[in-house]
């Protein structure tokens, strides 16, 4: 997932950014109202992690202008244990789900995973498509019941993929939702890592949509 996380206070935004990074998860970040409000306004992510005490522009002024403009990405609230206000106002406001501070990586990673699957129409946790099963809890991935050895990059194309079958997906759009802004990106590498996808996942079919880019279905 590309995430979108915005928290003012340095020392959590970090952990947060580590342990979304170590899950493979693709994270920009923001330390104020002003910049996340921007940019969650003219790019695109799969998911944020919004902190609502944020300075130039609180947290719940930015998710209802998000809202008001028809975005409509899935939106975690960070609030504090106690501050059921906040919560019930997060919610109110058009958040998708709410955490207390202070929590558990696990339960935020879970919580994202839940938002995602929930945005795509999917129910578990495990996707399938024909004898291909992608394990979004483990990262594992089987082709009837074998498993089968995928790269960090590989295992974000078909997740990504998985979670649209059928859908015409960009090279642009894999680039931006799995290297991060500060990476220095080659779409030309797409071509390499569905290649290679190809020759491991022969039960699914990668096709190439001339001229606008790529689309998963069952062999």
């Amino acid at each position: 997932m590309r995430i979108l996380l915005v928290e003012d206070e340095p020392t959590l935004r970090e952990q947060l950014r580590a342990g979304l990074v170590e899950a493979g998860h693709v994270v920009e970040q923001a330390d104020n109202g002003r910049d996340a409000h921007f940019m969650g306004d003219t790019e695109d992510f799969d998911a944020v992690v919004l902190d609502l005490g944020l300075p130039l522009m609180d947290g719940l002024t930015v998710l209802q202008r998000w809202r008001a403009q028809g975005r409509s990405m899935p939106v975690l609230i960070l609030t504090a244990r106690d501050n059921w206000h906040d919560k019930v106002a997060g919610i109110d406001a058009g958040a998708d789900d709410y955490l207390s501070k202070p929590f558990h990586m696990e339960e935020l990673l879970a919580r994202l995973r839940a938002l995602n699957r929930r945005a795509h129409g999917l129910a578990s946790a495990v996707l399938r498509l024909g004898d291909v099963a992608l394990d979004t809890r483990s990262g594992r991935v089987t082709v009837q019941g074998q498993a089968v050895p995928v790269t960090s990059h590989e295992y974000k194309v078909l997740d990504y993929l998985m979670h649209r079958p059928d859908a015409v997906v960009s090279r642009s759009e894999l680039t931006t939702h799995i290297y991060a802004q500060d990476f220095e990106r080659d779409s030309n590498t797409i071509e390499v890592f569905v290649g290679r996808l190809r020759k491991k996942l022969p039960q699914l079919t990668i096709e190439t949509v001339r001229g606008l880019g790529y689309r998963l279905v069952v062999a």
